[in-house]
């Protein structure tokens, strides 16, 4: 059987590649491994659902525990507005580099199910790490199961975030609030 490190982005998306990825029987390794989720609490809030989910259905959970706060807003604080080309490169490269020290045939992520990430690009960078390292990508096209697995991640009661990770998708989250709130300075009572 084919060993694949499944790097992992919280448990709701994983639920729809891991039963994708066990159709075609592969048991994947879920690898927990995402310094660019901020603020602290919602990076323990993503990472606990998924150590408890882990176990309940029976698959091996590697946390790399690496709250990255300074080390994420540095790589990007060059270029904000294209954030997620970096933010992809930090979390497939450690992947690849993990999975090629630890004897893995190969490596996916669960990022690759979300209608809202750039896919291409994920992929992109991934293929690219994977030949880096000499480990391949296992690319699968995991969107179709988004909703589906959505659905099922509520049913299970998980923590379902609400922004992608990093401090500013949460920025964006609220963008139209902040421009709003501009407008309409906050009158002072006294």
């Amino acid at each position: 059987m084919e060993k694949t490190l499944m790097h992992t982005c919280c448990a709701p998306c994983s639920v729809s590649c891991i039963q994708q990825l066990r159709s075609e029987g592969i048991e994947p390794v879920s690898f927990w491994f995402n310094p660019n989720i901020h603020p602290y609490m919602e990076y323990k809030a993503r990472r606990d659902t998924l150590m408890g989910y882990a176990p309940s259905i029976g698959m091996e959970l590697i946390v790399q525990e690496d709250y990255g706060l300074r080390k994420f807003c540095r790589a990007v604080a060059e270029d904000i507005e294209h954030r997620c080309v970096e933010c992809y490169t930090m979390r497939m490269e450690q992947t690849a580099r993990f999975a090629a020290e630890n004897g893995f045939d190969s490596f996916t992520t669960t990022l690759l199910v979300s209608p809202y990430q750039q896919h291409e690009a994920i992929a992109d960078v991934a293929g690219r790490m994977g030949q880096r390292y000499g480990v391949r990508f296992l690319y699968r096209d995991f969107r179709p199961g988004f909703r589906d697995g959505q659905a099922q991640a509520r049913e299970l009661g998980f923590y379902m975030q609400k922004y992608c990770g990093c401090v500013f998708s949460e920025e964006d989250r609220y963008a139209a609030k902040i421009a709003k709130d501009l407008k309409e300075p906050v009158k002072h009572i006294v």
